[in-house]
């Protein structure tokens, strides 16, 4: 019997995210008290909260290049440092200034956490468990809303706006010891069982480098229908997500006038609902009706496009004036765009060609990414000029059809992209 390592690993890069995505969240539940600190209109905040973005996304096409030549391991090792540094820097900040250039630190700092968990799953597990693997990241992600936006919001309470950062600053120093200390490659896990490897070799992981030079494999990627395809449904599922991760607080402080801790914790059910469909659609579903002999591809694309579907639910939300159905219906909507981006995010280590998953993945997230550069502004300067959030949820609806067509119609059969030589890569 084969020992379970790549679940443990699982659950580590799983916590990290969790920490990962304290940091992105601090900032929206600290909307409403930075703005009047800073004197800042909701178009202006809505800028603010993008600045994450701006870097983030500039950089993923070079940092999955850098994936695929330096590895996962020192990435996210330097990453982890640079990302607590940015979340100090952001409570201690005196001006604007310095808020709006930890932010953009920061987006460099957790650029390569994505990409990177995918690689990493890739390394770690095989095919037919890539659902739940990848969920254990991806769920993660939403997960951290469950916990971190009512903790987030406590700390703001008791300590005001800085103690948040403060806050998230500790916990980014204590994953990045954990991180340092237990992640390596499977090929550098000493404690990694010569089964469990043969294993997770055996089922398909992604093994070796990259055949020919990064640039040239990824110049090679950028030219697929097949990535296109993923990266555009991508950014719309990524515009929906980025306006509920940077401005569902500040909508239910400054639409349906709460407090900042109320508005925590009304938070919460949407993304409790989002981790949970995450980890049992995207994840355990997928993965038991592919081993029950469905056909791969018509499972992930199936589930993928049901998922986008239920994120339409959003624009619910637009002609509501109760705050307890404007949750259910943004319930609806994450819950099934969580799943979807399990799917997402477990496809580049299913097509990329051998040693390019880092590269596959970061185009898919460049592209997603530009939505979330653009959903915080647009979102805050629709805002500003109806005085209410209805529009900006019908705008992230009509995004969503856009995503819904790019996976239909480009993204074709999950499966390995065949190199120049026509031979298909494990």
């Amino acid at each position: 019997m084969h020992r379970h390592l790549r679940w443990y690993i699982a659950v580590l890069i799983g916590i990290g995210t969790i920490i990962n995505y304290f940091d992105r969240a601090n900032m929206s539940v600290a909307t409403d008290p930075m703005s009047k600190q800073f004197g800042l209109s909701l178009s202006q905040m809505g800028i603010v909260l993008s600045a994450f973005s701006w870097s983030y996304t500039l950089i993923q096409i070079p940092i999955g290049a850098l994936l695929d030549r330096i590895g996962v391991k020192w990435l996210t090792r330097v990453g982890t440092i640079l990302w607590t540094i940015a979340t100090v820097i952001t409570a201690v900040a005196g001006g604007l200034g310095l808020v709006i250039l930890s932010r953009i630190l920061l987006g460099v700092a957790e650029a390569p956490v994505f990409p990177g968990n995918s690689k990493a799953t890739g390394y770690w597990f095989p095919v037919r468990e890539r659902g739940l693997a990848t969920a254990s990241f991806d769920a993660a992600a939403k997960f951290s809303n469950v916990i971190g936006v009512p903790l987030i919001a406590w700390a703001i309470t008791v300590w005001g706006w800085r103690g948040g950062f403060w806050l998230t600053a500790v916990l980014s120093v204590l994953f990045a010891i954990a991180y340092w200390i237990w992640y390596r490659d499977p090929k550098e896990k000493k404690s990694l069982s010569r089964e469990e490897y043969d294993y997770i070799v055996a089922g398909g992981a992604q093994t070796g480098e990259a055949e020919g030079q990064i640039w040239a494999n990824l110049g090679f990627a950028l030219k697929q229908r097949k990535i296109w395809g993923l990266g555009i449904g991508f950014a719309a599922y990524n515009y929906s997500f980025y306006l509920f991760l940077t401005w569902l607080p500040g909508y239910l402080e400054k639409q349906m006038h709460m407090t900042v801790l109320k508005s925590g914790w009304y938070t919460v059910m949407p993304w409790l609902i989002a981790t949970i469909t995450d980890v049992f659609v995207g994840g355990w579903l997928v993965d038991t009706l592919i081993k029950q002999g469905r056909d791969p591809t018509r499972v992930r694309k199936t589930v993928l496009v049901i998922g986008m579907l239920l994120g339409l639910a959003v624009i619910g939300a637009a002609f509501t004036q109760n705050p307890n159905w404007a949750v259910v219906w943004i319930s609806i909507s994450l819950g099934g765009l969580a799943f979807a981006a399990t799917i997402c995010w477990s496809i580049p280590s299913l097509i990329a060609p051998r040693g390019t998953v880092g590269s596959v993945g970061s185009v898919m997230n460049f592209l997603g990414n530009i939505s979330g550069i653009i959903a915080p502004i647009v979102t805050g300067f629709i805002a500003d000029a109806t005085g209410q959030f209805s529009v900006a949820f019908a705008v992230a609806a009509a995004v969503l059809v856009v995503g819904i067509i790019s996976f239909v119609f480009l993204l074709g059969t999950i499966e390995p992209i065949r190199t120049s030589q026509r031979q298909p890569l494990p």
